[in-house]
C-alpha cells in the first residue's frame, strides 16, 4: 500500500518497472488514473466485437491484442452481451478511462450508431476498423476485398460446371455483403437489362440459421452450387440440403466465406475463402500505434487479398439446373 500511494503522489525514487506495475493495476481493475499519469501510451486500447459466436471474431482479436501487447499497449475486449450491454455502453466506459484507441471488427462500429461515432471523432480518438459494416469517412479502414473473395468462389464453381449459381448473403445495407453482391452481379448478368440474377440471391441474418432458410428458397430455384458470405451460412445450407436428402457436394457444391476454425474437419470439409487475418491484425496495430504517434488516419481504405482454400464442399457438376430442388 505504501508503494502505490508512493506512485500515486509521484514521489521520487520509484523504479519505472515498479510505476509502470502499480498504473497497469488500475487500469485492468477500472480505476481512474491520476490525471498526471493519462497519456495515450499509458492508456488501454478496446477492441469492440458484435459477438464472439463467430469464430472469425475471435481470431481478428487474438491477431490485434499480439500486436498491441509487443507494443507495450494493454487491451480490453468488449463485446455485445445477450442482457442488454451494447456496443454503445462499452463506448462510453471506454472514454470514461481515456484509451489510447480503439479498434472496431465487424459492424461494432456501426451499431454503437452515429451519435458515438460523430464524439469518437470529434474528440480524435486513434480508431481502425476491420471489415466494417457500412461506409465510414475519416477513419482508418481495412477490409478483406469482398469482391475478389466473390470472383474467386464463383470462378471456381463455373469452372466446375456450375451454371444456375446462388449467393447468400447478410443483411440488405452490409457493406462486405454488398461488395459481394456487385462482382456477383457483374459475373452473372448476361445483359444489361438482364434482372434474372435476383431470384439466385438470397439475404438472411448471419447463422447457420439463415443459411439454412436461404438455401430452402434457392433449391426451389434449381442452383446446383451457392457461394455464401460466412462459415456458418455455408454451414446451415449443407444441414439444410442434407436433411433435405441432397449430398454435398454430389448434389450441392458450396462455398463458405472466412476459412473459421474446424472448417478442414467438419463433413463434409468446407471450400471456403480465408480471411488473411493475420495480415489485418498487423496492418490494424500499425495504423492505431501510428495514430496514437499522431499522424493522421489514412484516408483510403485499405484492401488486402483473400484466399481460395479448396476442400471437399465442391465437386464437378453433375445434375443439369432443372433437375435442381
Amino acid at each position: 500500500m505504501a508503494t502505490v500511494r508512493r506512485v500515486l503522489g509521484d514521489k521520487p525514487g520509484i523504479a519505472p518497472g515498479t510505476k509502470a506495475a502499480v498504473l497497469t493495476a488500475l487500469d485492468v481493475f477500472g480505476l481512474d488514473r491520476p490525471t498526471k499519469f493519462r497519456t495515450a501510451k499509458d492508456g488501454l486500447v478496446g477492441l469492440v466485437v458484435p459477438d464472439l459466436q463467430n469464430p472469425i471474431f475471435p481470431a481478428l482479436v487474438e491477431a490485434v491484442s499480439i500486436g498491441l501487447v509487443k507494443r507495450g499497449l494493454m487491451t480490453v475486449l468488449c463485446t455485445r452481451t445477450a442482457d442488454g450491454v451494447s456496443e454503445s455502453n462499452y463506448i462510453e466506459l471506454l472514454l470514461r478511462r481515456e484509451v489510447a484507441g480503439i479498434v472496431f471488427i465487424g459492424g461494432s462500429y456501426a451499431d454503437a450508431g452515429p451519435e458515438y461515432g460523430r464524439e469518437l471523432r470529434e474528440r480524435e480518438i486513434p480508431m481502425v476498423l476491420i471489415n466494417a459494416a457500412d461506409e465510414t469517412d475519416g477513419v482508418a479502414r481495412i477490409s478483406v476485398d469482398d469482391e475478389a473473395a466473390a470472383e474467386q468462389s464463383l470462378a471456381h464453381l463455373v469452372s466446375l460446371g456450375h451454371e444456375r449459381i446462388g449467393l447468400i448473403l447478410g443483411p440488405e445495407g452490409h457493406v462486405p455483403s454488398a461488395r459481394k453482391l456487385g462482382a456477383y452481379v457483374r459475373r452473372m448478368r448476361t445483359a444489361p437489362d438482364d434482372q434474372s440474377w435476383r431470384e439466385l440471391v438470397v439475404h438472411v441474418p448471419f447463422s447457420m440459421e439463415g443459411g439454412g432458410a436461404a438455401i430452402t428458397r434457392l433449391l426451389a430455384q434449381g442452383v446446383t452450387g451457392v457461394v455464401c458470405a460466412s462459415d456458418a451460412l455455408a454451414l446451415g445450407a449443407v444441414r439444410t440440403a442434407r436433411r433435405r436428402g441432397l449430398r454435398v457436394p454430389e448434389d450441392l457444391s458450396v462455398v463458405g466465406f472466412d476459412d473459421s476454425t474446424y472448417m478442414s474437419v467438419v463433413e463434409a470439409p468446407l471450400t471456403t475463402i480465408r480471411q488473411p487475418v493475420r495480415a489485418m491484425g498487423a496492418a490494424a496495430v500499425k495504423l492505431l500505434d501510428a495514430q496514437i504517434g499522431g499522424q493522421s488516419p489514412p484516408a483510403e481504405e485499405l484492401l488486402l487479398e483473400p484466399e481460395l482454400i479448396v476442400r471437399g464442399s465442391t465437386a464437378p457438376c453433375r445434375r443439369r439446373p432443372a433437375e435442381a430442388g
